[in-house]
């Protein structure tokens, strides 16, 4: 076992972009640092050493998996690392697994969501079950929100002495430094509403995120139809790709592609900018981890109207810094929507505590610091 050999791991490759910073922040300290992920672009260009490239499905594939799970326990045996982190279903599994197998002391299962919260029958049993073994033969479990832990003991799936929270919560936080004061980015807005034909007086809405069932687009589109009945001058914009996974309903997808008052920009690669455009940010999530661009859009000074889910209630402060509706609640995303609408000022000042929320609570630098403290205290038993 070499001491201060540390090995990250997920699933695909674009994942990694969900430790922006962070790895280099650890390298920085002095940790050898690794990073496991099926083959990708953002694997081939991270800038490490110690890169493996392991295939892995996201999907349960009994004969992918069994191999995926042998090339892991192969690495581990001759890598010899001190400690694994590891998110996202699959590898959270396969690696705790190989992990375990191959007696790697710190086991960490960084669990960035429950996919079982919103599945039913045979399928929701089959996700307890490895998330529960994922659980059971990890030696330590990060949660991204203090709510993800909370659900975590509700279904019995580890003890509350594994479970870890680091500072404020959410998966990496926000680099600060990308989120100028509000009032900077004026003539860009201007511009960008010209360039999409939105007027200066119009209240714009927005979301970012997979256009699923599951990130509440039903209800969004559902409540966006029937407050333009009570008010005119608005629009919504949608940035994010439709998943064939989870589909929305045909009826709404027709209604994004026909509503000359929707417009849909399809995946955006950095939607910053976007965030100071809108007005709102609606975020009526069925389920998350945390919830990260509810926080991106605080941090540019945008209030969200979000869901009581799982991770993203702990993305609000209600009625201070945005709004939290029930899961599914149509009538009350229109409610709260209408009455920023009409209290404007209210809604200025929303705005400016949710961007000192943000970016007080939420800078990277506190993920970061707390990892790092957090790995010291684990691997100090080796030394």
């Amino acid at each position: 076992m070499k001491r201060n050999k540390v090995f990250h791991m997920v699933t695909v490759s674009k994942s990694i972009g969900l430790m922006k910073g962070q790895l280099e922040f650890l390298l920085e300290k002095g940790f050898n640092i690794g990073m496991i992920s099926s083959p990708g672009k953002q694997l081939e260009e991270l800038e490490l050493k110690n890169k493996k490239a392991i295939p892995m499905e996201r999907e349960i594939n009994i004969f992918k998996d069994m191999k995926s799970l042998a090339l892991l326990i192969k690495l581990f045996f001759k890598e010899r690392p001190a400690l694994l982190n590891t998110g996202t279903p699959k590898a959270g599994l396969l690696g705790i697994i190989a992990a375990f197998v191959t007696r790697v002391p710190n086991r960490i299962y960084t669990m960035r969501g429950l996919r079982l919260e919103t599945t039913e029958g045979w399928k929701r049993k089959i996700l307890w079950f490895t998330e529960k073994i994922s659980c059971t033969l990890s030696t330590h479990i990060v949660c991204i929100s203090p709510s993800l832990k909370d659900r975590i003991l509700e279904l019995k799936l580890a003890n509350k002495n594994k479970i870890v929270v680091l500072a404020n919560g959410s998966s990496n936080g926000i680099n600060v430094s990308e989120y100028p004061e509000p009032n900077s980015q004026k003539e860009k807005i201007e511009t960008m509403k010209k360039e999409l034909n939105i007027r200066k007086s119009t209240f714009v809405l927005g979301f970012v995120g997979r256009i699923t069932r599951d990130k509440g687009i039903n209800e969004l589109i559902e409540a966006f139809v029937n407050m333009k009945k009570e008010y005119q001058d608005i629009k919504l914009i949608i940035l994010g790709r439709y998943e064939n996974s989870d589909p929305i309903k045909e009826s709404i997808q027709r209604e994004i592609e026909t509503n000359a008052d929707i417009i849909y920009l399809g995946f955006v690669n950095n939607p910053i900018t976007y965030f100071y455009l809108f007005d709102l940010l609606i975020f009526p999530t069925y389920r998350e981890g945390f919830g990260n661009v509810s926080i991106q859009a605080q941090a540019a000074g945008t209030p969200v109207i979000t869901s009581d889910a799982t991770g993203a209630i702990d993305t609000v402060i209600n009625k201070e810094t945005g709004y939290i509706v029930r899961v599914g609640s149509v009538d009350s995303i229109v409610e709260k929507v209408l009455y920023l609408i009409r209290n404007k000022a209210f809604k200025n000042d929303m705005g400016i505590k949710a961007r000192s929320r943000a970016i007080n609570d939420f800078n990277s630098i506190l993920i970061w610091r707390e990892l790092d403290k957090f790995y010291r205290e684990l691997l100090s038993k080796y030394e």
